[in-house]
């Protein structure tokens, strides 16, 4: 069987001492650590703290429009968004203006852009991971001509 060890509290005379030997100096080192990751968000989950959002990580958005090729907007045309890494695709039903927003978009991600409108499709646009852009507009001309 294993003993178990009570800790007993140090007089605080005695603490100061603890605090400037080698090991308290290590200690004391150590602790200093893990409270300055803590308070930036080093020692997380894997979520990202609100404050590194909005003051250091920015995020992506992609909007625009989706247009006929006399430059009508289309209305109920959906436009796809497809992550190259997860192939995960999201869609968005353009409103009465042609318009579509993707928002929280991740900077280290690659992304194909289209839209599709009664059985047609427009060109696919890219947006790269090595672009240091954070907002993408884009026109995506559907022809949906006879």
């Amino acid at each position: 069987m294993t003993k178990m060890m009570q800790l007993q509290p140090m007089p605080t005379k005695k603490m100061s001492n603890v605090l400037t030997t080698g090991a308290g100096r290590l200690a004391r080192a150590v602790l200093t650590g893990v409270s300055l990751a803590l308070s930036v968000g080093v020692l997380s989950t894997g979520v990202v703290p609100a404050h590194a959002e909005q003051g250091g990580l920015a995020r992506r958005t992609i909007e625009g429009r989706v247009q006929d090729r006399n430059d009508a907007p289309l209305r109920g045309a959906i436009v796809y968004l497809k992550d190259s890494r997860t192939l995960a695709v999201k869609s968005f039903i353009s409103d009465d203006e042609g318009t579509f927003r993707f928002g929280q978009l991740s900077q280290n991600t690659d992304y194909e852009l289209y839209a599709e409108f009664e059985g047609k499709r427009s060109k696919s646009r890219n947006i790269s991971s090595f672009d240091n852009k954070n907002d993408f507009n884009f026109t995506l001309k559907i022809d949906v001509g006879k």
